[in-house]
């Protein structure tokens, strides 16, 4: 077991080997993983000075979160889950804390999941919700934000909402970003043992209910691929001991090759989508982002 210099990380990694499945026991359920991470989500506590309403977007459902006293700025949020796990109820306190940093008010969306619903369903929500959200909010002062898978999705909505003739957004925000597919990159080898969240086995099972017969080059599934040119100035942050590191270095310079604005934050010894857990380092990264997007959107 690796060695944390942050002791919350520590405490983690101990919740985490604590849920390994025991050797040879039945592999939980497309179902069963859902309320594990639902249930993870709903164990933290909504802050308070914020109201919490079911809505339909675009024909999909997702919830909207407003801060005490309203807000003029948004966050269009998409959540992670490899595009086959998590949800609004998952995501709710940590799109909370984000409006809250942010004074925005938060839309964080439903969209269909894998393996019954695989690739291009989750973008075709985005895309629709995209559409009904900029034409009610002010895209000029509205954020694509998103986690993990929904980092991916972050980048293929606007790349879709591009290609539309939609408005685009002021700005994008990625967290721990998933953006290529192929799951291949120098991080997977130097980062393998000490990424206790993302394992091979774990993000090539998520990649194959995903993708389907796909290939995973396919710019739509993997925005690594995209033409990124023409994209809103983006914030990515990761941590420096996830697998996903190289996602993350890949698409900041894929994204300046196009002339796009990029701000990466690698963050030492943090782990996959850190700002999602209870930590001190993840309200400093929510604090962060905040401040970022508090400049983007006046």
């Amino acid at each position: 077991m690796a060695q944390w210099n942050d002791p919350e990380v520590a405490g983690l990694q101990q919740m985490f080997a604590a849920t390994v499945p025991v050797p040879g026991a039945p592999a939980p359920t497309w179902p069963e993983r859902r309320l594990g991470i639902n249930a993870m989500g709903a164990a933290m506590p909504v802050p308070e000075g914020v109201t919490v309403e079911t809505i339909v977007l675009g024909g999909v459902s997702a919830e909207k979160i407003t801060p005490a006293g309203g807000a003029d700025r948004t966050i269009f949020y998409l959540h992670g889950g490899g595009y086959c796990v998590g949800g609004a109820e998952s995501h709710r306190v940590m799109a909370a804390r984000m409006a809250l940093g942010a004074g925005a008010e938060a839309y964080v969306l439903d969209y269909r999941l894998a393996p019954e619903h695989p690739y291009p369903a989750a973008v075709d929500d985005a895309t629709a919700a995209w559409r009904e959200l900029s034409a009610a909010r002010d895209p000029a002062r509205t954020v694509i934000a998103g986690d993990s898978a929904g980092g991916g999705l972050t980048v293929a909505t606007a790349v879709a909402a591009r290609d539309a003739g939609l408005a685009l957004p002021a700005a994008l925000h990625m967290i721990s970003p998933w953006v290529n597919l192929t799951n291949t990159g120098t991080a997977y080898q130097a980062k393998g043992a000490t990424d206790f969240i993302i394992t091979q086995a774990g993000i090539d099972d998520f990649k194959v209910n995903y993708l389907g017969a796909t290939a995973p080059t396919t710019p739509g599934a993997s925005p690594l691929f995209a033409d990124l040119a023409g994209l809103p100035p983006m914030l990515i942050q990761v941590g420096s001991e996830e697998v996903l590191l190289s996602d993350s270095t890949q698409l900041a310079e894929r994204a300046g090759f196009a002339l796009v604005d990029v701000t990466l934050r690698i963050w030492p010894n943090m782990v996959h989508i850190w700002p999602f857990f209870p930590l001190t380092a993840g309200g400093r990264a929510i604090e962060e982002s905040s401040a970022w997007i508090k400049a983007r959107v006046a």
